[in-house]
């Protein structure tokens, strides 16, 4: 009997040393996180000391327990008192929120009828304020682009604050409007000396003196055309001045006495012909326009002036020679062309009328290509230049078409090279061909004139021998 319950009682420790070890690693984990010290294996000889150790562990666990479970308690009491805390704060704040929305809306009402009272006292007055910020925003402008601001600097600025005003204006400002508009009347009549800031070509600052025209035109003291610089309320020297008349207009004004009439220049454009007048180009930048084409042209044009001169001269000498020799027929000059035909004659009295004739005409066919020597090369330089002018119109077209077919017809200055090109060739060829034709005919008339007179004067020499026959 007493077997059979020791065998019980092993049995027994053992389940309950199997649950607890099943117990011990269940909580393994938890003790794990709860302990900051490494755990110490634990060694077991025998099942009592098993038994031992499991309670050991199993009274530790507990007051681990009890303590998290204390904490738990303690730190619920504290979280239950600020939870309170807050809810009282959110309490008194949803109170001032109704208060605040209230007068929010008491003072929104309050606006209201502030602003129709304001509009109600405005009346007219507001409309007033409308006009005078137009006003003073389109004087503003016109005053800032003047010429007149070179010599009322500041004017501008003071028109700008009142146009973007956002406040009804004062009396001071309502009366500094109106001064600059009757100011700005008074300078456009007046001729004016005053001392400027002049910005030279080389960019330096000078005070120099300044002749105003009006709200139209500049000039400096040399009588030169300044131009005017509104951002900076200065005048700047012309990197380039219109035509020589231009500017001895601009010298009368400067020189003129205070009450003279004077021709003077004036544009009344305020300063857009005169940027007009300044980009047109000279003589010799339109002849550069011509390019290569260009400049054969003007030599052609040269050489035929050249040959021109020459045989026209040349002509005309021996013209007098011979109308002089014309005068004087029995004592014959080998020095002109009708002498040389006397001595022909001369040395042929006693030859028949048949043979005389042709001595005669043999005598002025020699003469003949002396006379006409370069006039038919004239009419040939006359007849090539317009053909060139027309060469060189082609090429500025062709190039024209490459520059729009390269970029488009969005600007017209990459196709001005070309067009200029195109129309000075056109015009340096007609301006060639016309003195040229002209030099020719003029040159072809002495010849002829020349050659009549020869042959005048040959006819009369054969119808005489053939009456004394």
């Amino acid at each position: 009997m007493k077997n059979y319950l020791d065998i019980n009682s092993i049995i027994r420790n053992v389940l309950v040393s199997l649950f607890v070890l099943t117990l011990m690693v269940f909580t393994a984990s938890v003790r794990a996180q709860d302990s900051e010290e490494e755990e110490i294996p634990i060694e077991v000889t025998s099942l009592a000391e098993l038994i031992l150790k499991v309670q050991e562990e199993a009274f530790y666990d507990n007051e681990q327990d009890r303590q998290r479970i204390a904490k738990f308690v303690a730190e619920k009491d504290t979280q239950q008192r600020v939870l309170t805390k807050t809810l009282a704060d959110l309490k008194i704040q949803e109170d001032r929120a109704i208060v605040l929305e209230k007068t929010f809306d008491d003072n929104d009402v309050k606006l209201s009828e502030l602003e129709d009272l304001k509009a109600e006292r405005l009346g007219a007055f507001g409309e007033l304020f409308g006009v005078v910020r137009g006003t003073a925003s389109e004087m503003g402008a016109q005053i800032k682009e003047s010429i007149i601001s070179g010599e009322l600097t500041g004017r501008h600025t003071t028109l700008t604050e009142l146009a973007r005003s956002q406040k009804l204006p004062s009396n001071d400002q309502l009366e500094l409007l109106w001064f600059h508009l009757i100011e700005e009347m008074k300078a456009q009549g007046e001729v004016k000396h005053f001392t400027g800031t002049i910005v030279d070509v080389d960019g330096s600052f000078s005070e120099e003196d300044v002749v105003r025209v009006g709200p139209w035109t500049a000039y400096d003291r040399r009588g030169n055309f300044l131009g005017y610089l509104p951002d900076d309320e200065r005048f700047r020297v012309l990197g380039r001045q219109p035509q020589a008349r231009f500017l001895d207009l601009g010298d009368n004004v400067v020189d003129g006495d205070p009450g003279d009439i004077v021709k003077g220049a004036i544009d009344p454009s305020r300063g857009a012909i005169l940027g007009l007048l300044i980009q047109t180009p000279g003589l010799t930048e339109r002849i550069n326009q011509g390019g290569v084409v260009g400049y054969v042209i003007l030599g052609i044009l040269a050489l035929g002036l050249l040959l021109s001169a020459e045989r026209i001269f040349r002509l005309t000498s021996v013209s007098r020679a011979v109308r002089s020799q014309a005068k004087d027929v029995d004592n014959p000059k080998e020095s002109n062309p009708l002498g040389r035909v006397l001595t022909a004659y001369h040395s042929n009295k006693t030859a028949d009328v048949e043979t005389l004739e042709l001595k005669l005409d043999d005598a002025i066919l020699k003469e003949l290509p002396s006379l006409e020597r370069g006039i038919n090369f004239i009419k040939l330089l006359s007849s090539v230049a317009p053909l060139l002018g027309l060469l060189g119109t082609v090429v500025g077209m062709i190039v024209t078409f490459q520059a729009i077919t390269l970029f488009g017809t969005g600007d017209p200055k990459l196709m001005a090279g070309g067009i200029s090109q195109a129309l000075v060739t056109t015009v340096l060829g007609l301006t060639t061909a016309i003195p040229l034709v002209l030099l020719h005919s003029v040159a072809q008339q002495r010849s002829r004139s020349i050659q009549q007179i020869l042959e005048e004067q040959s006819a009369g020499i054969i119808a005489e021998r053939a009456e004394s026959g």
